[in-house]
């Protein structure tokens, strides 16, 4: 019986991870045509083509462009910010065994912004800016893992969360400070368009950087998935099977903070992902933390895609993805309240 329902939810795992794939590429292939210069999809499939080197004619040097250096880049960071949102998630609601946790509960995306901030009221190049926010958001949860490893409690994860909330309020004042010192004519409008989350700056550079970084922090996850359902037991389960919970709970602490900034550093304070999309995942293929995180990161992928492609054609100015993703993450989380027949573990 046991052998007939695990071979069900593989199967229900791959059907749903193969649909969800479909989609993305169709929703990128879409994403790509729309905006105030729109392209004929034929015209993007052949542009594709010709850069896989599958045909040799040349698109139009103004379709080039406008796919290589605005779309494609943007297209390709929201599909990867989503995923490595969703994939936080997923390893801070295991590992903290509570479903009401996301990526920011340990101060990381306020320590990005604190960074930003700093960044842009110095003037500094976007480069650096986005520089500031990974570093800031590194040493924010790095202080908070200071502090609660020198505290000795039976309740680690207690701990972490508390130890959070104080360090990330702390960031948060200094997010105000620097508010204050702000032009309010200049700088402070950045700030908080930054703030509210936003593509509208991403190029390739940026993709580049951060690539490497979220497959970086990905690998730990992947490596340590059977240990991270452990890990949902309780400390003293996870002993008593051979698991250091103390030592798995800061790899997967750093890696998950790892890929949190660096998508925060290129896209800004970007909300709802990583708390929702767990939660949706959950409900299709259960809380097997094997089969939930590709299928987290693709719901992730899908849904960043679908709100940046209207963020930036609502209307004639960007709207903040923030916004946006508050807009539709909050009825969401309502009503996986209210109708989740399932437990979330």
């Amino acid at each position: 019986m046991v052998e007939i329902l695990g071979k069900t939810n593989q199967s229900q795992t791959v059907l749903s991870g193969g649909l969800l794939a479909i989609c993305l590429i169709l929703l990128s292939v879409i994403a790509s045509g729309i905006g105030q210069y729109p392209i004929d999809y034929s015209d993007i499939i052949h542009a594709l083509l010709h850069y896989f080197g599958i045909e040799e004619e040349a698109p139009d040097q103004t379709i080039r462009l406008v796919l290589s250096e605005v779309r494609l880049p943007r297209v390709l960071a929201s599909v990867l910010v989503g995923a490595v949102l969703a994939a936080a998630g997923c390893v801070f609601q295991g590992m903290f065994r509570n479903p009401l946790v996301s990526p920011d509960i340990l101060g990381v995306s306020t320590g990005a912004g604190l960074g930003a901030a700093a960044g842009i009221l110095l003037s500094l190049s976007i480069i650096s800016i986005q520089l500031m926010a990974f570093l800031g958001g590194l040493i924010t949860v790095g202080a908070v893992y200071l502090v609660a490893s020198s505290i000795r409690q039976h309740e680690p994860t207690l701990i972490l969360v508390l130890a959070g909330i104080v360090i990330g309020s702390l960031a948060g004042a200094c997010l105000s400070l620097v508010k204050i010192l702000a032009d309010p004519y200049d700088q402070l409008p950045a700030i908080t368009f930054w703030l509210l989350g936003s593509f509208a700056a991403v190029d390739k550079i940026d993709l580049l950087g951060a690539l490497p970084l979220c497959i970086l922090a990905l690998i730990p996850m992947v490596l340590l998935r059977w240990r991270i359902n452990v890990l949902s037991l309780g400390d003293e389960e996870a002993r008593a099977l051979g698991v250091n919970p103390d030592k798995i709970r800061l790899f997967l602490i750093f890696a998950a903070t790892l890929m949190t900034a660096a998508g925060v550093a290129i896209a800004g304070v970007i909300g709802w992902v990583g708390l929702v999309v767990p939660h949706i995942a959950r409900l299709l293929v259960g809380p097997n933390f094997n089969r939930l995180l590709p299928i987290a990161m693709l719901i992730g992928a899908n849904f960043l895609l679908i709100v940046d492609t209207i963020a930036r054609t609502l209307t004639q100015t960007e709207t903040p993805i923030g916004i946006l993703t508050a807009f539709v993450g909050a009825p969401v989380f309502v009503w996986l309240l209210f109708h989740a027949r399932r437990s979330w573990m």
